[in-house]
């Protein structure tokens, strides 16, 4: 990535991208991505700027807590959600995290906030105490908490304990590296793609630039998935010649995993424009799967299934690193609705599987009643499968990814050295004959 893409980003356009960005995702509750796709000031901006536009925003979502906190000891009255709100926040997160240079930062800002007259006097002096003071305020906080929202707090500090929960989100603070997953000569393509070989064969490299421009991008030799991410597939073992139900399968990471692998695969999800994404993402790599727009909950295949991915819809809050937008969209009431869901679907996949047929279910999330909690109840609602513990080999050795009870619990604060993990969690199940 640029080392300082603010010092080259054309300050009304970008910002100004970015501040539809932020409300999009603030006040209308639009995921992040989606927000990207359908920012037509983003479309209209080269390539740097659309990558300053995001980075801001982003740096804005990991940082809200800070960000507030700290404009909050300059302002004399709380300011009610809108525009000047945001404005404040996107100058705030140029001055204090990006350092883009203090005569930019707050120029751009009070010509943002152009529409807003009586308030540009206030956004230039709130700026500038900002520039000023805002280091020194940010030293003194306690970034884990105020970036944190309560109910996420508690359920990171009930499952992992306050150490790792502050770990964790340390980690949710950073950047995270680019991963992909290639589909043959490891070593080959990490020399191309100036990357290294993570122990559980994901290629890791510095995260910025166009991807469409790397090598090996336009004949698919590889894809993007996060190395937690593609762990969960290789649990099936051996599935070359076999046919495999990638259950909620778009985007399709773990479907290219498994055709890569020789299975035969069923790609099968809800959404028909998933799907239209998950094509053409296999189109690109060259590989085959047969794509299915159905319920998982209550498809069967034509017959009993020896191998069973199901990668459940969660909260995500274990992608929150690539992410920033979750904590602001999600609640505890979507933990309780997508719970609900995930038994359904995990009872129709055992009910897909054949005699002594493997099973695998994670989820991207961090939430125990989203992972854990969920296996407890189906191995408790009968004996029609029992768990296979994971062995380290499986997963490169990374022990501390294996949890007492033999399931993979990846958290955002492992690897650290190396740029970290996804939170992910998954158990494999085996149909009992």
């Amino acid at each position: 990535m640029d080392p300082n893409p603010a010092m080259r980003a054309k300050p009304a356009d970008a910002r100004a991208a970015a501040l539809e960005l932020l409300d999009a995702v603030l006040a209308r509750r639009v995921p992040l991505d989606q927000a990207l796709e359908e920012c037509r000031a983003l479309a209209a901006l080269s390539s740097r700027d659309r990558a300053f536009a995001r980075l801001l925003v982003a740096t804005v979502l990991r940082r809200l807590g800070q960000i507030d906190d700290a404009l909050a000891r300059f302002l004399a009255k709380k300011l009610r959600p809108g525009a000047v709100r945001d404005i404040l926040r996107l100058g705030a997160a140029q001055l204090i995290f990006l350092e883009t240079p203090p005569h930019a930062a707050v120029a751009t800002s009070v010509a943002l906030a152009a529409q807003h007259p009586a308030m540009k006097g206030l956004v230039n002096a709130v700026l500038r105490r900002v520039a000023r003071e805002g280091a020194s305020v940010v030293a003194q906080q306690d970034a884990a908490r105020l970036d944190t929202p309560d109910w996420l707090w508690r359920s990171w500090c009930a499952s992992y304990g306050e150490a790792t929960a502050r770990a964790i989100a340390a980690a949710h603070g950073r950047e995270a590296p680019l991963d992909l997953s290639v589909k043959a000569d490891a070593d080959a393509w990490a020399a191309q793609l100036d990357a290294r070989v993570l122990p559980t064969g994901t290629l890791r490299r510095a995260s910025g630039g166009l991807i469409e421009s790397l090598p090996g991008y336009a004949e698919g030799a590889w894809w993007v998935q996060d190395a937690a991410a593609a762990l969960p597939a290789k649990l099936l073992g051996d599935v070359r010649d076999a046919t495999v139900a990638d259950l909620c399968a778009a985007p399709g990471g773990k479907t290219a995993q498994l055709a890569t692998q020789g299975a035969r695969v069923i790609a099968l999800d809800l959404s028909e424009p998933r799907l239209k994404r998950l094509r053409a993402n296999l189109a690109r790599l060259k590989l085959a799967a047969e794509c299915v727009a159905a319920d998982a909950a209550a498809w069967r295949p034509a017959e009993k299934l020896r191998f069973v991915l199901l990668d459940a819809p969660c909260t995500a809050t274990g992608a929150i690193r690539r992410n920033p937008d979750v904590p602001h969209l999600k609640s505890p009431a979507d933990v309780e609705r997508l719970a609900a869901q995930q038994d359904r679907l995990l009872a129709n996949a055992v009910a897909c599987l054949a005699p002594g047929g493997t099973l695998v279910y994670c989820v991207c999330s961090l939430e125990a009643d989203e992972g854990p909690a969920r296996i407890a109840r189906l191995l408790a609602s009968g004996g029609a499968v029992a768990r296979r513990p994971i062995a380290l080999a499986e997963i490169g050795g990374l022990a501390e990814c294996i949890t007492p009870e033999g399931d993979l619990r990846t958290l955002p604060c492992q690897l650290a050295d190396d740029g970290g993990l996804d939170g992910f969690y998954a158990c494999r199940l085996a149909r009992k004959p």
